[in-house]
């Protein structure tokens, strides 16, 4: 019933193929991939009923010096509920089954798999059963991805609604400030957005491992239909803050913000989130993924997220899968070594 296609896909193609699928996201792109990780690292997995696709999968393929050995690393997939349809979980063990025999027992890597279902879902529920049947463990070094997420399928009057007394107070104040919101994808929006970016990271002086010109030059590259949407609003043609989000699937996802000094008091990133889930709307989104949340290390960036109603949601984290102990002992180590080196490099390093 089932044949899969490995390494056989274009990306034009796999651009087309990710539109039907609900659960597609930003990171499952050609773009994404290539851009953050190498085309060279890629691996492309279809899985087909007859002629049909019916799962696909994009993964990093990171193999070690001086031996076949390494790992292959999927995050978000693989993507497998039709577009209008539903998550099928036959298709989804079958996905895995080949997705097994073709990575961990004929290419003898370690897999690792970020599955996209969230733990509160019936379907990650059996997500998880479909991971343990299949022997896959659960790695604890890794962290499950924490977010909150908003039910679109409200009414927009509905919506507004839900969001946190002192938040709609916020919105409510950005709207009567005289901002104008522009919208759009091109280069130059994103060179707005970059300049808002530097200015408010002079501001606050804090270390992040986020690479906005690597967000930019993914959004060169991604196909017209599929590229992030860049928000900003505007006080006297000045740009005063700035949004970026990925609108892929059933979900959008909140990437970037920006705010200049001046752009502080017009309280624009309230009104451009509040767009945002509009447009989301539009588009036919059921979620509003607002790009994850600690709010031990980083509690003010949480209480602003809390306020647009959304429900505290985790991933189910991820998880491992090997056939080959050189693979398993090599990666680990190697991984083990970047850490000391990072720990070195971090206790030297001048603090300001």
């Amino acid at each position: 019933m089932f044949t899969t296609e490995i390494d056989k896909i274009t990306e034009p193609e796999w651009s087309n193929l990710l539109d039907q699928f609900a659960d597609a996201s930003l990171y499952q792109t050609w773009a994404y991939g290539a851009v953050s990780w190498g085309e060279k690292q890629l691996s492309h997995f279809v899985l087909k009923a007859g002629e049909r696709p019916v799962a696909a999968a994009q993964f990093r393929l990171v193999r070690l010096p001086l031996i076949s050995r390494g790992v292959a690393y999927l995050r978000w997939g693989p993507v497998c509920t039709p577009a209008g349809g539903v998550w099928d979980e036959t298709v989804f063990r079958e996905a895995l089954r080949a997705i097994v025999a073709e990575y961990v027992e004929r290419r003898r890597l370690l897999l690792r798999i970020v599955p996209r279902p969230f733990a509160q879902d019936p379907k990650g529920v059996r997500t998880l059963h479909v991971l343990e049947e299949l022997g896959f463990n659960n790695d604890a070094e890794a962290k499950p991805y924490r977010t909150f997420r908003v039910d679109l399928s409200p009414p927009l009057d509905q919506l507004r609604k839900r969001l946190d007394q002192k938040w709609r107070n916020q919105l409510n104040g950005a709207e009567r400030n005289g901002l104008t919101v522009v919208e759009g994808t091109s280069d130059d929006l994103f060179s707005q957005f970059l300049d808002l970016y530097r200015e408010m990271m002079a501001r606050k002086q804090f270390e992040t491992t986020v690479d906005p010109e690597e967000f930019r030059r993914i959004q060169d590259r991604l196909a017209e239909n599929q590229k992030m949407l860049i928000l900003l609003s505007l006080r006297a043609d000045r740009p005063m803050t700035a949004l970026i989000g990925a609108v892929t699937g059933d979900r959008g996802i909140y990437l970037l913000g920006a705010t200049s000094d001046e752009g502080m008091k017009t309280k624009g990133s309230y009104l451009l989130q509040w767009t945002f889930m509009q447009r989301l709307k539009e588009r036919g989104c059921r979620w509003y993924d607002l790009g994850g949340i600690n709010p031990e290390t980083n509690p003010g960036v949480y209480h602003f997220k809390q306020g647009l109603g959304g429900q505290d949601i985790s991933g189910l984290g991820r998880f491992a899968l090997s056939a080959d102990t050189i693979s398993s002992a090599s990666v680990r180590g190697a991984e083990h070594l970047r850490s000391l080196v990072a720990k070195v490099r971090e206790s030297v390093t001048p603090k300001h």
